[in-house]
């Protein structure tokens, strides 16, 4: 616990003597909502669409896909730390190894979360609504955290694993498209055709999304949302006990 504490202290402190880094990742979000808010609102009009505005549609969408961009690169901070050093430094040190990647993941989920709330006001002050209050607000930030928890988890492995940055890169933008639209981020489910229908009911994102969704409505559905939620819960552990594992790997390798 102690070891997690400086860790996260460590990281934070990083962080807070550069938070203009905070500030212009949130550039491209704006884009989406601001530009795909009114580049599609007509889309709301379609039969079977299932909400009032495109634009009450799309914030959870940039939210969830924020988050995911956000922590697609988290491996490439681990990079600089194998890079300079500073990563085996820590390995020789008593503190535990599961310290290094929940310091990490309580940075990314911080940023995360902030991000987050920042995206949800900027669509209120557009005019979206968010008929689920502030539970269906607090349902999406943590789905938010979750699913960008996943994504550092799965980028920190990579970068212990492979330790290249080509490669880092190169994944990561060829699976955001298909992470994003092959989900339910920008389009309704019922209005996919039937193969990416398929594909969005197995996508973590739209797991985050569908929990999110359905807590924010008028009439939430709780049963479906603790569904969705129980299994981006379950792929978390898994993702942060794969990072967790990789740091031991490496380890070994030294």
């Amino acid at each position: 616990m102690i070891g997690t504490w400086w860790m996260t202290h460590r990281r934070l402190s990083a962080l807070l003597r550069n938070p203009a880094v905070l500030v212009m990742t949130l550039a491209q979000p704006m884009i989406w909502l601001f530009l795909f808010g009114e580049l599609f609102k007509k889309v709301a009009e379609l039969p079977g669409f299932g909400a009032q505005s495109y634009l009450d549609y799309i914030v959870p969408g940039v939210v969830i896909m924020n988050a995911v961009s956000l922590n697609s690169f988290a491996g490439m901070a681990t990079m600089d730390e194998i890079e300079r050093g500073t990563l085996n430094r820590f390995l020789v040190t008593p503190v535990r190894r599961s310290a290094l990647v929940n310091a990490g993941v309580i940075e990314q989920a911080l940023s995360t979360a902030f991000q987050s709330l920042v995206i949800i006001l900027l669509g209120r002050a557009a005019g979206a609504d968010y008929p689920g209050g502030l539970t269906g607000l607090a349902v999406l930030v943590a789905a938010s955290v979750l699913i960008g928890i996943v994504l550092a988890a799965l980028s920190n492995t990579l970068a212990l694993l492979v330790r290249d940055r080509n490669t880092i890169i190169g994944l990561n933008v060829m699976l955001l498209l298909p992470l994003t639209f092959l989900s339910s981020a920008f389009m309704a489910k019922d209005l996919m055709p039937p193969w990416i229908r398929h594909v969005a009911a197995v996508n973590p994102v739209s797991w985050a999304l569908d929990s999110a969704r359905t807590t924010l409505s008028s009439t939430p559905d709780w049963p479906s949302a603790a569904l969705h939620a129980s299994w981006l819960l379950a792929l978390t552990a898994a993702t942060v006990a794969l990072a967790t594992y990789s740091i031991r790997t490496y380890q070994k390798s030294q």
